[in-house]
């Protein structure tokens, strides 16, 4: 099996879904402008990709058909570059990825681009026409259950209180006001021009929107639970889920055979990846299983790991992932969660490989880890290595 590097990503800023600056930005738009990125800061041209591979979790009407081929035409690539739309819930960009590196591993490709992309503002959960298999909502309805629901069971079930999630919440949007304010973002982030009202204008937009600059732990206990039906039965609030928003970003991965034809300087490699499976009524405990597969498959321990990126869908999720498995939280979401920077869906997990790959290489540390929890009660994770 073909080693998979990751040469190069982009990820755009993420706007704040229904209210925010990319409200009218479609996810096929945003998606030609983060894969143009991430050829451009490859060094190779477009005709050179042999396939793309997009994740989208809602993938109709705006966002719908083939997302990725319609992406990569927008982009202006050539016909010659096909290219497949995936949906893994919230870890579809990184599934995206993990398919892209499988194909290079075997032999099929050389050089591929996986991402996501994801408009909340266009497109809403749980998609234009639901209809629930009529079996399941009898026998197993906690198949559709809501996903905040799901966070709410970790929470009472696993036992963690009210004030403990909202004191995590406080954090992350601690750590990403500081980011922002120091430009940690900046390397990362693909600036969009966005049309203003028709008139022909634009602005620049290239600065996170969901960070919270005010937010205090009083503030956040003041806030009602916002999915359980009874309000004393309830944990996660607006203040401590994260943020539903707009956004896409795309890696371009090779192998080594891809690196030698076109000079390209890898920035990491992929070295392990797994995804597990528990009840669909919880969000997060199937990553207890996915991370320790992923590092024993990439050949590392635990304790080897340096970053982390979990995915912040609700703060229950990150904090047991940091319990169970004892991870030191200084490791863990150090420039903020989806808490305060938002969560577009299938753009997520492509994003947080962008994130993480951007802050080992600033940190000169050797291995991060990405992980996402995922509807249907399922978890992954990815391994990198950081290139010397």
């Amino acid at each position: 099996m073909n080693n998979v590097y990751v040469v190069s990503g982009a990820r755009t800023a993420v706007g704040k879904a229904n209210r925010g600056t990319l409200v009218n930005y479609r996810a096929d738009d945003m998606a030609a402008e983060v894969m143009k990125a991430a050829v451009d800061r490859a060094g190779i041209k477009a005709e050179q990709v042999q396939d793309v591979v997009l994740g989208c979790a809602i993938p109709e009407q705006s966002q719908g058909m083939n997302m990725a081929r319609i992406a990569a035409l927008r982009a202006g690539m050539p016909d010659s570059v096909s290219a497949l739309t995936i949906n893994r819930f919230c870890s579809s960009g990184l599934e995206a990825m993990v398919i892209a590196a499988a194909k290079i591993s075997s032999g099929l490709f050389d050089i591929a681009i996986g991402g996501g992309a994801e408009s909340m503002s266009l497109v809403h959960g749980p998609g234009a026409r639901p209809a629930p298999n009529p079996w399941l909502t009898v026998n197993l309805p906690e198949t559709y259950i809501a996903m905040g629901n799901a966070g709410d069971n970790v929470a009472r079930d696993y036992k963690f209180s009210r004030q403990e999630l909202d004191e995590w919440a406080l954090m992350s949007n601690q750590r990403a006001v500081a980011a922002n304010d120091l430009g940690k973002f900046k390397d990362q982030i693909v600036p969009l021009q966005v049309p203003l009202n028709g008139n022909g204008k634009t602005i620049t937009f290239d600065v996170d929107e969901g960070p919270r600059r005010e937010t205090t732990l009083e503030g956040l206990l003041a806030l009602k639970p916002a999915f359980a039906a009874l309000p004393s039965n309830g944990f996660h609030t607006a203040g401590n889920s994260s943020q539903m928003s707009d956004g896409a970003a795309a890696c371009v991965l090779m192998s080594e055979k891809g690196l030698k034809e076109t000079g390209a300087k890898p920035l990491a490699k992929l070295i392990g990846y797994n995804v597990a499976a528990g009840s669909p009524k919880y969000l997060g405990p199937a990553q207890l299983i996915a991370i320790p597969k992923a590092i024993e498959i990439a050949g590392i321990k635990l304790s080897d790991v340096d970053l982390f990126e979990v995915n912040e869908a609700f703060a229950s999720v990150v904090k047991l992932v940091v319990r169970e498995l004892k991870l030191d939280p200084e490791k863990v979401n150090v420039n903020g969660g989806a808490i305060a920077l938002g969560h577009p869906l299938g753009c997520s997990g492509a994003k947080l490989s962008v994130q993480i790959l951007d802050e080992m290489r600033k940190r000169g540390v050797k291995y991060g880890v990405v992980t996402m929890c995922i509807g249907g009660g399922m978890g992954a994770a990815g391994v990198f290595e950081l290139c010397e």
